[in-house]
């Protein structure tokens, strides 16, 4: 499980996904907290301190709009909309009211923490920087990732291949995926690049019995960092 010092506050009056999101997000390492409606989340707000704040827009008491405006009282948190009204009208008023991101119901999670970490790495750029995987550090601000608190001497595409595995960990992350993040969408040159940075990485891992970057058969690469050489 990644740790990391971010809080989220998840507002809905769907009790299924408060629940669901209450557990997933944990489960990925942030500090999560619950609101049943907008009143209730102005309770937590200013003790919790949360750094994103994800909101419904249809709940009693105080909607999502109304709390929208209420927020940056009291707060610097981001706002993430996640509601089933998914007109562009009701997304633009969401982000003309303050909403950083909208996101429709239904949604994929994946999805949803993708975009919780835009709003991390551009709201708290130097809290988002840093962040502990296993038996991995990494500090993007810095450059540097250790692993076993021993810093590892990368290359530039080293380094952003190896940050782009941590920051998905576990997840099984195609080559072609790997070719747009590390290399850009444009990138024309011969696609076995990925091969070869993967294997210098394990030389550097010392990562022989490919316990660490697992090989996808046909799909792609995964990283494991709670394993050790």
């Amino acid at each position: 499980m990644t740790s990391n010092p971010f809080r989220l506050l998840v507002v809905d009056d769907d009790p299924s996904i408060r629940q669901m999101l209450l557990i997933g997000l944990r489960q990925e390492g942030y500090l999560v907290e619950v609101a049943e409606h907008g009143e209730a989340a102005l309770t937590i707000i200013p003790s919790f301190e949360p750094h994103v704040i994800i909101l419904d827009i249809m709940m009693p008491k105080l909607d999502g709009y109304e709390l929208c405006c209420a927020i940056p009282n009291i707060s610097n948190a981001a706002m993430i909309m996640l509601t089933a009204k998914d007109k562009s009208t009701d997304i633009i008023r969401g982000l003309r009211l303050g909403a950083n991101d909208y996101l429709p119901k239904p949604f994929h999670f994946e999805e949803l923490l993708a975009r919780i970490e835009v709003q991390l790495r551009n709201h708290f750029p130097l809290l988002s920087s840093k962040k502990s995987v296993g038996a991995f550090t990494f500090d993007e601000e810095q450059h540097l990732i250790s692993y076993k608190e021993d810093p590892l001497h990368l290359a530039p595409k080293e380094f952003k291949l190896l940050s782009y595995f941590l920051w998905n960990p576990n997840q099984i992350l195609t080559k072609d995926a790997i070719l747009t993040h590390v290399w850009g969408y444009d990138f024309s040159g011969d696609g076995n690049i990925v091969e070869v940075y993967v294997r210098y990485l394990r030389d550097k891992l010392e990562d022989s019995s490919h316990s660490i970057i697992q090989t996808i058969r046909g799909v792609g690469y995964r990283i494991d960092p709670t394993q050790t050489n």
